[in-house]
């Protein structure tokens, strides 16, 4: 279709006002808290999480949604007219499905059937629709197929999430954790813990680390049935899954083109259980419930200041609350659930039970 110049403005004009409501949307929000955690048996070790299920759409994958919105408009890939499609395990639709309501928009998740029904109802509570596949593996060709059956745009999270967010600061998640250590016993991280969804907070981390010369490592922990940790070791970008990871929100069964592997120190693999195990822990320390990509990167980071404490190491440690657990009470908070899909976690939480009260880690 041929655009007249009359088109060319409205659309413009569109477009404009729609960056401005994201962005006034922007200036009502907070930053989210940074949360210290007490465990005296690791005197001289420092850990922190940032709450990131304080954002309005309770969960990491606002700044993402937010980040792809921004970057859509200013490419010019949705108008006033758009039906905005999105492949997502649950929180970075319920974070897209508020952006397209704010500016009017249809949405569709095309989400997993096994997606927490909680997060399928807070995609339907924003306006969105639900659109279920079989496996996650599905939804990369099912969104494409939407997209062109109905004239929409595709935002594709797995591809565009390192590219969409400026690494080099503008308040992105690396640059707010920075700023929120500068008064803390050790100021500069020792590690930044991460796990990997699409990979772009990851790459936003370990690039913002480097252009600012800090001397902090990026450790990237990931669960069972994903691929990022194989790839990482091996640099095989064909390596694949059939079974999606039980860890919403991480893990993923192909390698995302977001997932950047040169910037990231070191990787490791979390089994399910001690990821589960971690956040029914956490709880007692903090006294709330936190998704099970949590419990990922907190048993990672304990096991680095487990290590630390070892070599007779001081310093700080920070990773993220990811969501919170309110999403997940017929799962990860379902004993039930948990031993028919995850299995037993007991060992798990003896093992933190006991770094708890000594320091040690007992492999």
């Amino acid at each position: 279709m041929t655009m007249t110049v009359n088109t060319v403005q409205e659309q413009n004009a569109w477009i404009s006002k729609a960056i401005k409501v994201i962005e006034a949307d922007y200036q009502r929000s907070a930053d989210t808290h940074l949360i210290k955690l007490d465990i005296p048996s690791l005197e001289g070790i420092d850990l922190y999480l940032k709450d990131e299920s304080t954002h309005p759409t309770g969960s990491l994958k606002h700044r993402l949604a937010r980040s792809l919105f921004l970057y859509a408009l200013c490419n010019g890939w949705i108008n006033q007219d758009t039906t905005v499609i999105e492949s997502s395990s649950g929180s970075t639709a319920v974070s897209e499905a508020y952006f397209a309501r704010l500016l009017g928009l249809p949405f569709i998740a095309v989400v997993p059937r096994k997606t927490a029904s909680k997060k399928i109802e807070q995609i339907e509570f924003y306006g969105g629709k639900a659109h279920f596949v079989d496996s996650s593996a599905a939804i990369y060709d099912e969104s494409r197929r939407l997209a062109t059956e109905l004239n929409g745009h595709y935002m594709d999270q797995f591809t565009y999430a390192e590219r969409a967010t400026d690494w080099r600061g503008n308040n992105n998640i690396a640059n707010s954790i920075f700023n929120q250590m500068k008064f803390e016993r050790f100021p500069i991280p020792t590690w930044i813990v991460m796990s990997p969804g699409t990979g772009g907070t990851s790459a936003t981390i370990g690039r913002y680390i480097r252009y600012q010369m800090h001397p902090t490592q990026l450790c990237v922990v990931d669960p069972e049935n994903s691929v990022f940790y194989d790839y990482f070791m091996d640099r095989d970008a064909t390596i694949t899954l059939d079974s999606g990871s039980r860890i919403e929100g991480i893990g993923r069964p192909r390698v995302e083109p977001s997932f950047i592997p040169n910037v990231i120190s070191e990787m490791r693999k979390i089994p399910d259980a001690a990821s589960v195990a971690t956040v029914h822990w956490l709880q007692h320390i903090i006294g709330r419930k936190a998704g099970a990509s949590t419990g990922t990167n907190l048993y990672g980071v304990l096991q680095l200041a487990a290590e630390m404490k070892q070599r007779g190491e001081t310093g700080s440690i920070v990773t993220l609350l990811c969501d919170s657990g309110e999403r997940y009470l017929d799962t990860y908070y379902n004993d039930e659930w948990i031993a028919a899909n995850i299995g037993d976690t007991s060992a798990y939480l003896a093992q933190l039970q006991q770094l708890q009260q000594t320091g040690k880690w007992q492999a």
